[in-house]
């Protein structure tokens, strides 16, 4: 039972973790910018939140899975939008010096 109870406790944390990148996410499109954000954080977290989850799929324990599942997510659209915003931001720059 305390097994049960800590599992939840640290699933629900991790799925708390997992949003904070909304946050950042938020500031960026407010800011139409995400020269602030470091994608290649994002990057090198991805393949681990991947293994988790997979990890946690072949062992049969969803308090991996779910919360790293949300954490993977949320990571590849952050990483979308960063680049998006930011190749965005450049053919603005191109665009100003053409002109």
């Amino acid at each position: 039972m305390p097994t049960t109870v800590l599992a939840v406790a640290a699933a629900s944390w991790g799925v708390v973790m997992a949003l904070a990148p909304l946050l950042q996410l938020r500031r960026m499109l407010g800011r139409r910018s995400s020269d602030d954000v470091s994608i290649g954080y994002l990057v090198l977290l991805l393949p681990g939140f991947c293994l988790w989850v997979s990890y946690g799929i072949a062992s049969g324990d969803t308090a991996l899975v779910i919360p790293n599942s949300a954490a993977a997510v949320i990571a590849a659209l952050t990483i979308a939008v960063a680049i998006r915003l930011r190749k965005v931001a450049s053919d603005e720059d191109t665009r100003n010096l053409s002109n």
